[in-house]
């Protein structure tokens, strides 16, 4: 049986992810026909007394988790006014509160705005106020960042100080405790979620998508899956215990909030929880826990790797090992296959405005295509383009651009940025790419000006502005270094009007970025950066030499 023989017997009448055709935002697209209708829906269908989370010493049922979720729902209602179409924003280490809040609020029908929780001040400022959001529900160490700032928003404070000045979210909990998650009318095309991505020119863009695009993702995993099993012939069997993963990857993410987090209920997956990655925790973890999922990018895994081959830890648990937000070298996808004796290498491609869908590979077809990111979503169309919009055959190199059901609505507030990212049905991603004769995804190159640094994008534009902040940089031109363990690093050259050292500028900038945003690499001149003959900075040029002297010095 190959692929589409597989993807027509699984997506059949009477099957239960069959396919049907409905239109989403004026299109005819793909729709899984027994789907849940919101995420309310598939939070509501999936109670039970299994364990859902578990966080250092605390642990929660499905039950308990929706109990909670409906006593903060109520709160949000009640205490803060929240209606349908309202944005409450989180912003919070991965703890039990994010998830609960999370499906307080979709539940409710507000939109969840997921904040960086590794933002500094001005960026949590710029994404409260970009969202609009009338409430923040966030930790002690993001609500202290704006701890001397007058939001427009309420702040919900989470494992905070007793004397802090902003409301509890246990007090919140203990107030409307055993009641019902209100009552609300919610349809498969409502905004429920906005996430940010960092883009090439400036401050992050937030995306919206609405339950249908966030739950044919999730299906589509589960169709990506089941064609895998039939592919090898082999049966999908129910676990001998309940699965279980390890949420390491922030829940902000695409990768953690999908992959991980909302994957986890119609599967009844165990999700244990890392307030920060630690690859010697999170091994002792997946021993202990009987972890038999983990799914984070390139870098986590390779620490993973790394660490299982030094360690006495029993990591045969793990079942798959999946990776998210950058490629992996194929060296990585062969260790995986060889460190871990029963996992499942796999990986896929998407982007935050896909809901991190894209393209999908695992096991054997992997580690015959380690380069590969996988064979497309059922929900999703991708195409290789030309610069002028025409499509290309397979083995030609162009633009990777993409169309479906799960993807975004739009940027949010930015009519333009959703134009300019589209050409006719089909959004453009800025990577480079080529489809082989199979159908296989391969990405080689992008046209983004971004760096993706252990699977956190990082928009140049946005840091060449934090630095010409500073009054001694003049011209500043941000790009990506190579490195081995977390794929890029932030490299920078910069012109200077007056000496400055290279702790100065740092210091200075970790009150505009967050930490991992700060370049590593620092090249200053007293000239103006070399032009291209249009007049622009000569980006290629000054990376290329900067790269040079960068590894020269740090051999």
């Amino acid at each position: 049986m190959d692929r589409q023989q597989a993807l027509k017997t699984l997506s059949a009448p009477g099957m239960p992810l069959e396919m049907g055709n409905s239109e989403v935002y004026g299109k005819t697209r793909r729709i899984y026909k027994n789907a849940p209708k919101s995420l309310r829906e598939l939070f509501s269908q999936n109670l039970s007394n299994e364990t859902f989370l578990v966080f250092e010493e605390e642990r929660y049922s499905f039950n308990e988790t929706w109990a909670l979720a409906s006593a903060i729902g109520s709160g949000l209602v009640k205490d803060y006014g929240i209606q349908k179409g309202d944005r409450v924003a989180i912003c919070m280490r991965n703890f039990p509160e994010w998830i609960i809040a999370f499906q307080a609020i979709t539940s409710v029908g507000a939109i969840a705005v997921a904040l960086n929780s590794l933002c500094q001040t001005e960026e949590l400022i710029y994404g409260v106020t970009n969202c609009g959001c009338k409430l923040l529900i966030a930790d002690q160490e993001r609500s202290n960042l704006v701890a001397d700032v007058s939001l427009s928003c309420h702040i919900l404070l989470v494992r905070g100080d007793a004397k802090s000045p902003h409301s509890g979210w246990a007090e919140l909990v203990e107030r409307h405790r055993d009641a019902e998650m209100p009552a609300v009318t919610i349809e498969p095309l409502d905004d429920v979620l906005i996430l940010y991505t960092s883009g090439s020119t400036g401050r992050p863009k937030g995306v919206v998508s609405s339950n249908l695009a966030v739950i044919s993702a999730l299906l589509s995993w589960e169709m990506s899956l089941q064609i895998w099993m039939m592919l090898i012939d082999e049966p999908l069997k129910s676990p001998a215990q309940q699965p279980a993963g390890l949420a390491a990857v922030p829940l902000f993410h695409t990768t953690g909030c999908h992959a991980v987090f909302l994957s986890a209920f119609r599967s009844q997956t165990k999700l244990v929880l890392i307030r920060k990655w630690d690859p010697v925790a999170a091994a002792s973890l997946i021993e202990k826990e009987q972890i038999s999922s983990f799914i984070a990018p390139s870098t986590m895994t390779g620490d993973l790797v790394f660490y299982a081959k030094q360690n006495g830890h029993d990591l045969s648990s793990l079942r798959s090992v999946g990776g998210g937000g950058a490629a992996r070298a194929p060296e990585q996808v062969k260790s995986i296959d060889n460190a871990f004796s029963n996992a499942i290498p796999n990986t896929g491609w998407g982007m935050t405005e896909t809901n991190a869908i894209g393209t999908a590979i695992a096991g054997e077809l992997y580690l015959d295509k380690p380069s590969s990111s996988g064979f497309p979503a059922a929900v999703l169309d991708i195409r290789i383009a030309d610069k002028d919009g025409c499509s290309l055959q397979p083995g030609e190199r162009g633009e990777v651009q993409i169309q479906g059901t799960s993807m975004f609505r739009g940027y949010w507030n930015n009519q333009t940025a959703t134009d300019e990212s589209h050409t006719s049905d089909w959004f453009k991603t800025g990577d480079i790419g080529y489809l082989d004769n199979e159908g296989y995804l391969f990405i080689v190159d992008r046209i983004k000006d971004m760096v993706i640094r252990g699977g956190e994008n990082i928009g140049c534009g946005e840091v060449e502005a934090a630095l010409l902040e500073h009054p001694s940089v003049r011209e500043a031109c941000v790009f990506a270094v190579p490195d081995e363990r977390l794929g890029e690093e932030v490299g920078a050259t910069i012109c200077c009007i007056s000496p400055i050292s290279e702790d100065e500028l740092r210091s200075f900038l970790k009150g505009h970025l967050s930490a991992f945003k700060i370049p590593r690499y620092l090249d200053f001149t007293g000239t103006l950066l070399p032009r291209t003959g249009s007049g622009k900075i000569f980006k290629l040029e000054i990376r290329k030499t900067a790269i040079e002297r960068f590894i020269g010095i740090h051999k």
